[in-house]
């Protein structure tokens, strides 16, 4: 209910922008803002929020998105002139992150049989309320008048704030620590100006000053926050896991699965409202056409939990082929079939039904490939794509409607063929979805998503419990960035986490026990072990002993070669490292991360050599022999470039 009410906010007010003009005494323009600046307010909150609900509480912060809400609705509805509902509208804006965060709290507080079908529904409510509040403030608006609606969010908010102040519990899986303020900051601001410059393109022009401004900052802020992000101890957003491929793949996907929904939300109500006089309009009110819009509404409603069923059967990745899959061959039929109101809301279900289930499967993908200590925040960023999807569909949808028109009695309105192309480039963005989708890999972790252990039956909450521990080197250093994966000693996933700057790691545990802890890093030897962990004052200490080297000897005919100078790049061409070698020929260097480079070495004599190298997992001995190499240069057809896989 929490969900469906804050992503009600997003389109509540989109049927009165044509009366806020003459209402608030502005311009079409200015009253635009309205919606816009919700959308900013959602981009900028939803991650910062998620974040801070990992860190600080779940509930805690959905009763903040609901307070948020309740006041931005009190300002808009007594405030009575244009800035003062602006800001309204902006605090209401800040409830959207509630949506993510819910999903954390269903995953931690049900049982996992339970988790599947709930979140599918949590992820649909963005749908369900979207498609809701365009004819529920219609209705409102002819009957009670504008504020009305105003007055309504905020009961409906208050009275959500109470019954999740008396019903949810606030869960103990959290991660402690500092927020990262920097991160946040240039977060909002690459984002911020981003959406400012889609959403306003169209009204300013793709090319005027202040649209090249917003464009601009946000690619600088962008550029800025990367490395930040990689370099501070606690990053508001992992790039490191969202590069992992299950997460990189969803999130790529819920970008284009944004763009082709809302094509279909926004299209087709005035798709319905057209005049008659275009030949293909229907001249419905704009009650009339929101009330249209309840059926596709309603399927969201419908195929969420059969989505949630679908997982548990054939796997989150399948269950999301079939949703993009289906807003494709939707979107296909909706180009031809346009002669009838009851053609158009059928195409619009249709749509709507692959939308809910590709929402819903999203989550489950993203929690089975995040650490639990992070599927709150893991879950804003994919929403946030989402968000960012239909700003992108809304800037196109416009670009295309007030480009490919008509003349009709001497008004410009969009021809036929203009939602033809908008139906066409969602069903492209949705056929990209689905072939992104197919990589992604198809053991899916999903099932991990609260998992227990085999003494917990499958009807019961998990009893979770948080463990944080450092992991560090055999000299009792931290080591950065490692890898910590906690099995059961049956076998089965449990958790895992990234250990940050200082060595330290969380990780969520089903009950106290004996639990199989493997750890890896780059430069180090694996290490795993059987460790008691969740005692009342435990804090595991995890030592990776053996550093890994890649060293070897340099000869000239057998005989060893001192002060040589042996250079280590990679196959992209970046210096990582050099040394000389010993009076003995030998050299070593402090192994780099996994992957492939070039060994190369320049004798006293100004003789070279070279060898590729794959750098796995163990110590890597290259050793070279100058006299292979010719003085100076390599003939054509020469061998000196062969490769040498080394563990």
């Amino acid at each position: 209910m929490s969900g469906i009410v804050v992503a009600l906010q997003q389109t509540l007010v989109i049927p009165l922008l044509s009366h806020f003009p003459s209402i608030l005494d502005v311009d079409y323009p200015t009253a635009s803002w309205l919606v816009t600046i919700t959308l900013l307010t959602a981009a900028v909150a939803t991650p910062i929020v998620s974040r801070l609900a990992d860190m600080f509480g779940k509930r805690r912060m959905m009763l903040v998105s609901l307070g948020t809400m309740v006041a931005g609705s009190l300002l808009a509805a007594l405030g009575g002139t244009f800035v003062l509902v602006l800001a309204g509208r902006g605090l209401q804006g800040l409830a959207s992150a509630l949506v993510p965060v819910g999903i954390g709290v269903l995953r931690d507080e049900l049982p996992k049989s339970k988790v599947a079908g709930a979140t599918a529904m949590m992820s649909a409510t963005l749908g369900i309320g979207s498609a809701l509040g365009l004819p529920l403030s219609g209705l409102v608006f002819e009957h009670l008048g504008w504020e009305a609606i105003f007055w309504l969010s905020a009961a409906a908010g208050v009275a959500l704030f109470l019954a999740v102040l008396a019903v949810v519990p606030e869960s103990p899986v959290r991660t402690p620590g500092r927020f990262d303020f920097g991160g946040a900051l240039l977060l909002s601001t690459a984002l911020g100006s981003l959406l400012l410059g889609i959403s306003k393109g169209g009204t300013w022009g793709w090319a005027s000053e202040r649209t090249l401004i917003a464009l601009a900052v946000s690619a600088v802020a962008f550029v800025i926050w990367f490395p930040f992000e990689l370099r501070v101890n606690q990053p508001m957003v992992d790039l490191r896991t969202s590069a992992r491929r299950p997460v990189l793949l969803t999130n790529i996907s819920a970008l284009l699965v944004g763009i082709s929904m809302y094509a279909n939300m926004m299209s087709t109500t005035q798709q319905l409202e057209m005049s008659v006089g275009t030949g293909y309009g229907h001249g419905l009110t704009v009650l009339t056409a929101g009330l249209c819009m309840v059926p596709a509404g309603l399927m969201m409603v419908v195929f969420a939990p059969i989505a949630g069923r679908l997982i548990g059967v054939i796997g989150a990745k399948h269950t999301l082929l079939i949703g993009t899959a289906v807003m494709a061959v939707a979107y296909c039929t909706r180009i031809f079939l346009t002669g009838s109101i009851v053609l158009i809301v059928l195409g619009a279900m249709f749509v709507t039904a692959g939308t809910a289930i590709a929402y819903a499967t999203m989550p489950m993908l993203i929690m089975g490939s995040v650490p639990i200590t992070e599927t709150a925040s893991a879950n804003g960023l994919n929403a946030l794509l989402r968000s960012v999807g239909t700003s992108v569909s809304s800037a196109i949808i416009s670009a295309v409607l007030t480009t490919v028109t008509m003349d009709v009695a001497g008004v410009e309105l969009p021809s036929l063929v203009a939602f033809q192309i908008i139906f066409t480039l969602a069903a492209l963005a949705a056929v990209v979805a689905t072939a992104v989708a197919l990589f992604i890999p198809g053991a899916e972790s999903s099932e991990r998503v609260a998992s227990t252990t085999a003494e917990t039956r499958d009807d019961e909450a998990p009893a979770e419990l948080v463990i944080s521990g450092t992991v560090r080197s055999g000299a009792g250093r931290p080591i950065r960035q490692a890898v910590v994966t906690v099995l059961s000693t049956g076998g089965e996933p449990v958790d895992w986490s990234r250990a940050d700057n200082d060595g330290e790691f969380s990780v969520v545990l089903p009950a106290p026990g004996p639990y199989l802890v493997v750890t890896s890093a780059d430069g180090w030897a694996p290490a795993s072990n059987v460790m008691d962990l969740g005692g009342v004052s435990d804090r595991p200490v995890v030592v990776l002993a053996q550093r890994l080297r890649l060293g070897g000897v340099v000869t000239v005919a057998g005989r060893p070669c001192g002060g040589a100078v042996v250079s280590l790049v990679k196959v992209t061409g970046e210096h990582v490292a050099s040394t000389r070698t010993d009076a003995d020929g030998s050299y070593e260097l402090a192994q780099p991360p996994t992957g492939r480079y070039v060994v190369t070495v320049l004798g006293p004599d100004r003789r070279t050599c070279a060898r590729h190298v794959a750098v796995l997992t163990r110590t890597a001995e290259v050793n070279l022999d100058l006299a292979e190499a010719a003085v100076g240069t390599h003939p054509a057809g020469s061998d000196d470039l062969r490769p040498v896989g080394v563990g």
